[in-house]
């Protein structure tokens, strides 16, 4: 009878570092995108940012220390973070909480699940990673798919075609924010920098960003009295943030980007679900088959994909 145990102990590991994780990740990125909408209200969405990462930037720079990283980076280190900052939680962040002003949650999280299309044309202008052939059609049959969620919100709601279109645009803003973000963070250049030093200056300099963001666009500081809205700030910031940024890319390292990106296609499914809980999101036949287009592209696009670009959600 041959000894099953290393087997056994290699399954617990795999599950443990890679398997665990992902599950924890996909599911709170998948519930943020209806805790943000909980944020729009009293306090202007680019105040709400600045407060989040304000937050997650404290939070990342003791988990730093803690580790034993420290925090310095040096001047390399620092003018990366500063870029991410901007691109990643300043662009990126700012675009997903407007764009939730115009259209549902659950239509924000479809229509970011994308991201991996323009992540990997960066990545193949910038890294020379080509997409394959397999990749490009995928990806065009989950265009049609947003394509059909989109007439779906014209047609549910003609008298506003013009939220509609803004909603869209400023989540495609967002997407391509992030999608440098990405590219950025694939550089080996940048990846010689150690994780959490590295995300919490990036979290520190968007924070800053967006408070000058927030107060040229928003006006003086607003604050929101309801314990609902900091239980919403806190998880957004603790939970949505600094776990699973810390989670997210050590996966990413042990498995892959293409791979972990698998966490685009299940969130917005999560998504969904939540919008049509709490939002009374109405499915007809034309988004349900713009969802499963959408979303099959995307799976399609991402099975046996070799682009070593991440993708993380954006919420």
């Amino acid at each position: 009878m041959r000894d099953s145990g290393p087997l056994n102990e290699a399954h617990g590991t795999t599950f443990r570092i890679v398997t665990l994780p992902f599950i924890v990740f996909t599911a709170i990125w998948g519930s943020t995108w209806i805790v943000i909408r909980g944020q729009l209200g009293a306090v202007p969405p680019q105040w709400s940012v600045a407060y989040r990462f304000t937050i997650a930037a404290a939070a990342m720079a003791l988990i730093a220390v803690a580790k034993g990283d420290g925090l310095r980076l040096g001047r390399g280190g620092l003018r990366a973070a500063v870029f991410l900052g901007f691109t990643q939680f300043c662009i990126n962040f700012n675009a997903v909480y407007l764009a939730e002003r115009h259209i549902t949650s659950g239509v924000v999280a479809t229509v970011f699940a994308l991201l991996l299309i323009p992540s990997s044309l960066m990545g193949w202008a910038f890294l020379g990673q080509r997409p394959t052939q397999r990749f490009a059609w995928s990806s065009l049959v989950a265009v049609a798919g947003i394509a059909l969620l989109f007439v779906h919100e014209l047609r549910a709601h003609a008298a506003s075609t013009r939220q509609i279109v803004s909603g869209i645009g400023i989540t495609l803003i967002g997407m391509i924010g992030a999608s440098i973000a990405n590219v950025v963070q694939a550089r080996p250049e940048i990846r010689r920098f150690p994780l959490f030093p590295l995300l919490a200056w990036s979290m520190a300099a968007g924070a800053a960003i967006d408070a000058l963001f927030a107060l040229a666009f928003a006006g003086p500081p607003a604050f929101d009295p309801r314990p609902a809205y900091w239980a919403g700030l806190l998880y957004l910031a603790l939970a949505a943030s600094v776990l699973t940024f810390s989670l997210y890319y050590p996966v990413v390292r042990r498995i892959g980007p293409a791979k972990a990106a698998y966490s685009s296609v299940l969130v917005p499914i999560i998504a969904m679900g939540f919008s049509t809980w709490l939002e009374d999101y109405r499915w007809t036949w034309l988004t349900v088959a713009g969802a499963v287009l959408a979303l099959g592209g995307m799976a399609a696009a991402l099975s046996r994909s070799r682009s070593s670009v991440p993708a993380p959600d954006a919420a």
